[in-house]
C-alpha cells in the first residue's frame, strides 16, 4: 500500500534559490540542481565535471558526501515547510561504488523528525546507470 504524499509548501525553485542564496561558494560550485521537494523527501542531481573528479573521472568522496548533506538539509526545509536555522551533528558516510557516468543523483528521505532534531538518510546512483554509488545518515538539530 503506497503512504499518501502531503503537498509541500516550498517547491524546487524555492530550495534552489535557498541554495544559490546561503550556501558557501564551494557548495554552489556543485552545481546542484533540486529536482523535487515533498514533505517526505528532496531529490537533487549533480554533473560528473573535471572539477569534482579524481583520477579516472570518478566523483570525489569529499562531493558525494557534500552533496548529501546538503541534500539532507533542503530535505529537512522541505519537511517542515520553511527554512529554519539548524546544524549537522552527526554525518555518516558509506561510498558503496566509483561515481561514474552522466550525473549523480540523491534521494534524502526524511526518517523521523521532531520538534528539534531531524533524522535523515540518502541514497546516491549514478546515472544513466541507475547503479548505487554511496548512502549516507545524518542527525540535524533544527530550531
Amino acid at each position: 500500500m503506497s503512504q499518501m504524499r502531503l503537498p509541500c509548501a516550498l517547491t524546487a525553485d524555492d530550495l534552489n534559490r535557498f541554495l544559490s542564496e546561503n550556501f558557501a561558494d564551494w557548495v554552489r560550485d556543485l552545481a546542484l540542481d533540486v529536482t523535487e521537494v515533498t514533505e517526505s523527501h528532496t531529490i537533487s542531481r549533480m554533473p560528473n565535471s573535471d572539477r569534482l573528479a579524481r583520477v579516472g573521472g570518478i566523483i570525489s568522496g569529499q562531493a558525494l558526501m557534500t552533496m548529501a548533506d546538503t541534500t539532507m538539509v533542503l530535505a529537512t526545509a522541505g519537511f517542515f515547510g520553511s527554512f529554519r536555522p539548524g546544524a549537522t551533528t552527526n554525518v555518516t558516510c558509506q561510498c558503496l561504488r566509483p561515481g561514474v557516468g552522466d550525473w549523480i543523483v540523491c534521494r534524502a528521505d526524511i526518517v523521523r523528525a521532531g520538534k528539534s532534531m531531524a533524522f535523515v538518510e540518502a541514497e546516491m546512483l549514478a546515472e544513466p546507470s541507475g547503479k548505487p554509488v554511496a548512502r549516507a545518515q545524518a542527525t540535524f538539530y533544527v530550531v
